[in-house]
């Protein structure tokens, strides 16, 4: 894995050039994590070089609780995304950094999305969120008024 600081969003498929990219449709297309929480997992794993990488993740978002988007559509640039699941680790991850990975990355192993729309993602774009109905879902949630 290498960090770039563009990298092209493909609809239905993922990121151009990403090993994802091979399994057209999937749900997990492209992974977001919470760079908040990589300082959280460093601390329960001082021996371990905790980064985006070494964690297979492609996008690092800040100032959001990711976890509340869960089934909800985001925009980053022009590229939108529906929200799919959670990213569970996986023992490759284990086999790989070493014992204890696994466990410190429940609840904070970030969130999977399928492209919905193509287009350019640069570092220090914005994320927004769509509340909007995602295709074959119920909408859920509450209404809200401004006061």
């Amino acid at each position: 894995m290498k960090q770039v600081m563009q990298a092209n969003a493909v609809a239905g498929t993922g990121l151009e050039g990403d090993r994802a990219g091979r399994y057209s449709g999937s749900k997990r297309q492209v992974t977001l994590i919470q760079s908040e929480y990589l300082a959280v997992v460093q601390s329960f794993l001082p021996a371990v070089d905790v980064t985006p990488a070494n964690l297979r993740r492609n996008l690092v978002i800040s100032g959001i609780n990711l976890n509340a988007l869960l089934k909800q559509v985001v925009v980053i640039s022009d590229v939108q995304m529906e929200i799919t699941g959670l990213c569970h680790p996986c023992k490759k991850l284990e086999q790989q950094l070493g014992l204890g990975v696994f466990n410190a990355l429940r609840g904070h192993g970030g969130l999977t999305a399928k492209i919905l729309s193509s287009g350019p993602i640069c570092i220090g774009d914005a994320l927004e969120v769509r509340l909007q109905k995602i295709p074959g879902q119920e909408q859920q949630g509450s209404q809200a008024k401004l006061l």
